[in-house]
């Protein structure tokens, strides 16, 4: 396995100044962007990096150099690559993001909702043309995971970027159509955690998106304008067959003594964000979550959903691996790789697992909707959860494996233009309350 850990570079002058900074270079480190860069090194002090990639922009350079100083002497010095450029915005550079709004309201418009329909006509040494940023910077993503991959198989490597180059690594490398550009977001030093079998073409796992605890901050800040609502959605604690390795899936198993802990961890964890609704599954391990979690917020009432419950399993419940194995021989490979074509003897396919989860999550949002701005809590299970996050995200449930859900983390989803707008993947898979570290730790188990 090759892990890649993608960083946004601090916050800057342009960035304080709600400029569009593109690819000019005149933008700077704030003091607060160095010293969350300081905290992004102590934070990844502890992983020994084979290799530092960074944007030649001073913002980036600078955030990797400050990082870099806090890691062990083992680490590699950062080196600038020309792939990690931030998204070329010609037109708009250096402009107020409020005048790009009002002087090129048609286009910004696109912007918002056809990211990947926005041309610009520029004129350089190649004549007059049309560029395409967002379908550029992808290419150039692509580009960059070729050469990058191939270089270091089974190696461990940090990339410094910016917010939109970033989001193409990140959406390149799990299959986001550029029409998704801006579903998923990246916070200033907000750390990402990638882990690839090979190149491209073959498995990888979205460990956790968009950290951004190491700087003190619970949770990603709303964006500017943000008039949705924001959920936050919950794998339940450990049960006894999550550690033991054995397929529960409707079994109704409880919480064992860690994942009670688990879930106080996250209650502790969540204590500080006002939480106005909740709802889980009707099973007694997300049910028993999210009480715990809500004893931090005792005025909120929680609703049970039966569309959010566990995929049934069918005849694999209650089973390890190897016994499935023998009774259903190569049936186990089948769901590991190719998860969409596995229908459970007597159990669920994921297409049904889908149309009952997604069915009862847009049934939350649109209740709160009615109540808005709100933040909920949803609390369910590892396959319900990554089903929910292709679904967000424009994928379809081939890409069920390309997430991970730890017991007791936190995935932050917002909806800043309500049903109107698409849905914005703000952090997945936090698990820093459960581990301390930016790296998930939890146990994986069955589902």
């Amino acid at each position: 396995m090759t892990r890649v850990i993608i960083v946004r570079h601090g916050q800057s002058t342009y960035n304080t100044e709600k400029r569009i900074q593109g690819r000019t270079d005149v933008s700077r480190l704030t003091e607060k962007g160095c010293n969350d860069a300081r905290k992004v090194g102590r934070a990844v002090s502890n992983i020994v990096f084979n290799a530092i990639y960074c944007s030649p922009l001073q913002r980036a350079k600078k955030t990797a150099e400050i990082i870099h100083s806090e890691l062990a002497e083992q680490s590699a010095v950062p080196q600038t690559n020309d792939q990690l450029l931030e998204i070329d915005l010609p037109l708009w550079a250096e402009m107020l993001s409020a005048d790009v709004k009002q002087k090129f309201a048609d286009d910004y418009r696109v912007w918002q909702e056809h990211p990947d329909k926005l041309g610009m006509l520029i004129n350089d040494a190649e004549g007059t043309r049309e560029h395409f940023p967002v379908l550029a910077v992808y290419a150039q993503a692509r580009q960059f995971w070729q050469e990058i991959l191939a270089r270091h198989p089974k190696e461990t490597i940090l990339i410094v970027g910016h917010n939109g180059i970033n989001r193409a690594l990140i959406s390149t490398a799990l299959g986001i159509s550029p029409g998704r550009y801006h579903s998923i977001q990246q916070s200033n030093c907000g750390v990402t955690v990638l882990n690839f079998a090979g190149g491209l073409d073959e498995p990888v796992q979205l460990e956790s998106m968009n950290q951004t605890q190491h700087m003190g901050e619970t949770l990603p800040t709303l964006r500017p304008g943000h008039q949705g609502i924001r959920l936050l959605l919950v794998r339940h604690g450990e049960t006894e067959w999550n550690r033991q390795g054995k397929f529960q899936g409707q079994i109704d198993v409880p919480l064992n003594d860690n994942g009670r802990q688990q879930a106080a961890k996250a209650g502790e964890f969540l204590q500080d964000v006002a939480i106005d609704f909740a709802v889980s599954s009707t099973m007694l391990r997300p049910k028993e979550t999210a009480e715990i979690i809500l004893k931090q917020h005792p005025s909120v009432k929680l609703e049970l959903l039966d569309g959010l419950r566990e995929i049934s399993h069918g005849l694999w419940e209650g089973k390890f691996e190897a016994e499935i194995e023998q009774e259903f021989p190569g049936e186990l490979e089948r769901w590991r790789t190719e998860p969409a074509v596995v229908q459970m003897p007597e159990g669920e396919n994921l297409q049904q697992v889908w149309e009952r989860s997604v069915a009862a999550w847009q049934s939350i949002v649109q209740a709160a909707l009615e109540n808005q701005p709100q933040t909920g809590l949803v609390v369910a299970h590892d396959a319900t959860n990554k089903t929910l996050l292709c679904y967000l995200l424009g994928l379809s449930p081939d890409n069920f494996w390309n997430f991970r859900q730890g017991n007791g983390a936190v995935s932050v989803i917002d909806y800043p233009l309500g049903l109107n707008g698409l849905p914005v993947l703000q952090a997945m898979n936090i698990t820093t309350h459960l581990s301390g570290g930016i790296l998930d730790k939890t146990a994986a188990g069955a589902l």
